[in-house]
Formats: structure tokens, C-alpha cells, sequence
């Protein structure tokens, strides 16, 4: 999962490319990356880290032109380094820099084919990098000195005819304008907005509306599945859909954890689809369980906490704020290499023991990944006394890996893969476990915007909507994100399997 911005305005578009990849940031904490054009030269910075870290004073001052793209990038299986940080950038035609979230599928194909058929060369282990070469490859085979919109747009048409998987993209065309595109079943988000200013329009693509509020870009809609937009260097707006059957698919983890609460993603509010998630569990708790014995829901931050408010509220019990979050450790299901991650958790949270003691405490999470750190709440939560513990999932029991951009581990590495319920529970050390139920979550999600017709929920029910994943795929996925396969300094081990992602 990563974030990705781009920006066609009438004066340095470096300050708000900036200031959009901090509001970006929680989507991406490996590395980031800037690219702007002015006067038909690019400049570029990027590095691994934060943000805050990667850009200073002196790089802002070279990154000038009215016209950029941005990046903030999470790894995948542990695989990190200066040599995958975005944007990439090709030569030819024209000077092009690409920044992508998603994971392409078929990358291995494509890598063949680029070699042997195109004649390009792929110099990382980065599906980004291919889904560059191939729509360089695609608008070269235009042969225009000077590309016109259109044929832009059949160049993204013959991506989208060669490359499967989930993805969203902005590219800087040097000289030319900014394009943005979005894979035919719409899986991983985009949206675009409009900003009037003295000089005229400007124009923003980002991947959450959150971008667009603090820079005071007006909210259009969505980029529909299958489109692409191209905005000229002179602000003129073009779009046109790119795709032969697209059809609006995106993924529901998006509602459950990524995304920014305040975000609008293909119409649907996540803050109120996040109420109705708890609205829903409380719901299923209290058929189970009408006389339960919850004295309190604590929330384990921070993306729950908005579930867990709504649950306290229809469970009428008292909602409290029992772990105190420390923000400057980076969110810990993105962070590579499983032991990092079972140090960090203890750094990142906790508790209150006034909040706990005495008491039958329901926690609630916005999923259980591989259970090792609601395992270790669960144990805080008895040593600060709690008499009962009790653990709610705002998502349902997660089964099969994600292969469109988020980082699911290994099948079995899976803490809900081949166990019940009741197994679960004991595993992670819980006194009772409650997930949500599949259809409740596609319904709170599916209420805020009744014309999204499907969600891609292949991590719950392992139906993959782009429908060429099987299992020597899988396995072959498994293999590359074994966490025992892997460590902080080997670098891309999953690259090997040509299966890498932003």
C-alpha cells in the first residue's frame, strides 16, 4: 500500500506536493519521493524515510516547475532501499516518472516481454518500474514527436489490455502534463480535485480526499475504474475511460484500516462505514451474548477507535481510552520483519491500569493479521489487572493473502488460516473472540454508496476479483513472504518471484 499525488497547478507545485504526501504519510512510512518539471527539465528527490526526513530545505528549492508527482512508499515482505523509493523514471519517450500504489499480477510476464519483445530494461525488482517501461513502451508505439491526449489515452489502453492486478498511477510526461489511471476493477483508490486560484485552475489527483481538504482542493469524484485523465501543462483537463469491461471493485481494507477516517473513497464516507462496522458487531454481540457481562470497550489505537465508539454506544457500556498510543512508532502491521514488529508493540502502546483493573474489558481491533499483537495487548491488559478480556474484530477472520498491494503475510503465518474461532481465541490469550461477519462488513461499507456493485474482500473469502490468481501463484506469494524467509538486510527476496509491489 502506498500513496501517490500528482498536481498540475500555475506556480511550484513543490510546497503542496509536500504537504499532500504528509497527509499521505500513514499509507507509506519506507520511503518517499518527489518529482517536478520545469522548462522541460525534471528534478527529482528521493530517499528512504519519512517524509519530514527525505525533504529539506535545499531539495525544495531545486524541485521547481507548475507540475508534479509524489510518493510514499510501503514495502512489501520486508523488502526496502533507496533503489525502490518513487518515483522511477525513463528516458524515453519524452522523459516519463511514474508513481504507483497497487501490485501487478501477471509481473513476471510482463518482465519477459519487455525484454524479449520490447527491448527494455528493467533495472530493479519493482513492479513499478515494469508498469513504467510498459506504458513508455505503449505511448512510443504511438510515434508522435508530439503526443496528443488521445494518444495518451490508447497507450493506457494497451496497459490495461497487458497488465492485471490492482494498481493506481500518476506519471509526469515531461513537457506534456501529469496522467493518472486506475486498473479496470478500480481496486486501489484515486480520486482528483480542483482548486481556483488567481492564475487560474489547478488540478490534483491523490489517493485519499484527505490530500485534496488541506490544500484546499475541491473534491470531484473518483477516478472510475479503467479511466485515465491528462492534464496538459496549459491546465486542460482530458479523461476518457481506457477499458474494455471495467467494472468497481475496490478493496474493503481500505474502509477497515488504511485509510484516513476523514477520507471519501469511491463515494463512501470511511469514518461512517467505520461506525456502522461497530453498529454491526455490537449488533451480533448482543444476539450471542444479551446478557454479557462487558463492563467497558477500549479501543486499541487508532484505527478502531471510531468501531469502538459506536459498539460501546449500542452495547451501553462505557467507552474509554485504556491505551495510550506513543506517535512516533510507525504502524505496526506495515512495518517488515515479524520480530520488529512484536518489539515495536510495546513501544507503541500502554495502558491505563485505572481503565483495567477490576474490570471485563471487550478490546476491539480493526482486524487480527497474524495475532501477535493483539496477543501481546491482550497479556498488557491482564497485567494491568483486567479481570475478564474480551477481543472484537471490526473485520472478519482474515484467511487468504492479499496479492493487489497490501502486504498479508503468508498463508501461514495467518493466525485464522485452518484454526475456528475458539482456537483463536485461545491462541492470542482472549476469555471470548467475536468477529464480524462478511456480509455485515460489505453492508457498512456498501450503505454509504449503494452504486458500488462489489468489494474485493479476497483476504476474508479468497475470491480475487481480477480473476488469474491460482494457487501456484499463491504459492509462489507464500514462498517470497515467509517471514522466516526473510531478513531487515536481505532485501527482495519476493522480487525473485517477480511479485514485488509499491
Amino acid at each position: 500500500m502506498c500513496g501517490i499525488v500528482g498536481i498540475v497547478g500555475k506556480s511550484n507545485v513543490n510546497v503542496a506536493l509536500y504537504d499532500a504526501l504528509t497527509m499521505l504519510q500513514h499509507r507509506g512510512q519506507d520511503a518517499a519521493g518527489i518529482m517536478t518539471c520545469h522548462k522541460g527539465k525534471l528534478a527529482q528527490q528521493k530517499a528512504v524515510g519519512l517524509v519530514k526526513d527525505v525533504f529539506r530545505t535545499r531539495h525544495m528549492q531545486r524541485l521547481e516547475g507548475n507540475m508534479g508527482i509524489g510518493h510514499v512508499r510501503y514495502p512489501t515482505a520486508g523488502s526496502s532501499g533507496p533503489a525502490l523509493a518513487q518515483p522511477f523514471y525513463v528516458n524515453s519517450p519524452y522523459g516519463i516518472a511514474l508513481a504507483h500504489n497497487g501490485n501487478l499480477t501477471n509481473t513476471e510476464q510482463l518482465r519477459k516481454d519487455l525484454f524479449l519483445s520490447d527491448l527494455r530494461h528493467i533495472n530493479t525488482e519493482s513492479d513499478s518500474e515494469v508498469l513504467l517501461n510498459v506504458l513508455a513502451h505503449e505511448i512510443q508505439e504511438q510515434g508522435k514527436l508530439r503526443p496528443t491526449p488521445e494518444d495518451i489515452f490508447k497507450a493506457v489502453a494497451g496497459v490495461n489490455k497487458r497488465a492485471r492486478g490492482g494498481y493506481a498511477v500518476v506519471a509526469l510526461l515531461s513537457n506534456y502534463g501529469v496522467l493518472a489511471f486506475r486498473d479496470p476493477n478500480g481496486i486501489r483508490p484515486l480520486v482528483f480535485g480542483v482548486r481556483e486560484t488567481e492564475k487560474g485552475q489547478e488540478y490534483m489527483i491523490a489517493s485519499e480526499s484527505v490530500a485534496l481538504d488541506v490544500l484546499g482542493f475541491k473534491l470531484i469524484r473518483d477516478v472510475a475504474p479503467g479511466e485515465a485523465i491528462y492534464i496538459t501543462t496549459d491546465g486542460e483537463f482530458h479523461s476518457l475511460q481506457c477499458a474494455d469491461n471495467p467494472r468497481l471493485s475496490p478493496c474493503i481494507f481500505e474502509h477497515v484500516y488504511f485509510a484516513r477516517p476523514d477520507s471519501i473513497m469511491d463515494g463512501v464516507s470511511v469514518y461512517k462505514a467505520r461506525l456502522r462496522q461497530g453498529e454491526k458487531l455490537a449488533e451480533k454481540i448482543l444476539s450471542l451474548r444479551p446478557d454479557h457481562d462487558i463492563d467497558v470497550v477500549i479501543p486499541i489505537p487508532d484505527s478502531s477507535r471510531v468501531a469502538g465508539q459506536a459498539m460501546a454506544h449500542n452495547l451501553g457500556v462505557k467507552f474509554r481510552e485504556g491505551l495510550v498510543k506513543n506517535r512516533y512508532i510507525g504502524r505496526t502491521f506495515i512495518m517488515p520483519g515479524q520480530k520488529l514488529r512484536k518489539k515495536s508493540v510495546r513501544q507503541k502502546l500502554n495502558p491505563i491500569d485505572l481503565e483495567f483493573r477490576g474490570k471485563n474489558v471487550l478490546l476491539v481491533d480493526d482486524s487480527i493479521v497474524r495475532g501477535t499483537t493483539c496477543q501481546q495487548i491482550i497479556q498488557m491488559a491482564r497485567d494491568a489487572g483486567a479481570n475478564k478480556v474480551y477481543f472484537a474484530s471490526a473485520a472478519p477472520a482474515v484467511k487468504y493473502p492479499n496479492v493487489y498491494g497490501i502486504d498479508m503475510p503468508s498463508v501461514d503465518e495467518l493466525i485464522a488460516h485452518g484454526r475456528t474461532d475458539d482456537e483463536i481465541a485461545k491462541e492470542i490469550g482472549a476469555d471470548w473472540l467475536i468477529y464480524q461477519d462478511l456480509e455485515d462488513l460489505i453492508a457498512a461499507s456498501g450503505e454509504g454508496n449503494p452504486n458500488v456493485p462489489k468489494f474485493d474482500c479476497a483476504v476474508f473469502d479468497g475470491k480475487y476479483v481480477t480473476g488469474d490468481v491460482d494457487e501456484a501463484y499463491l504459492e509462489r506469494l507464500d514462498a517470497a513472504r515467509n517471514d522466516s524467509a526473510q531478513t531487515l538486510d536481505s532485501v527482495g527476496d519476493d522480487a525473485m518471484m517477480g511479485i514485488h509491489n509499491s
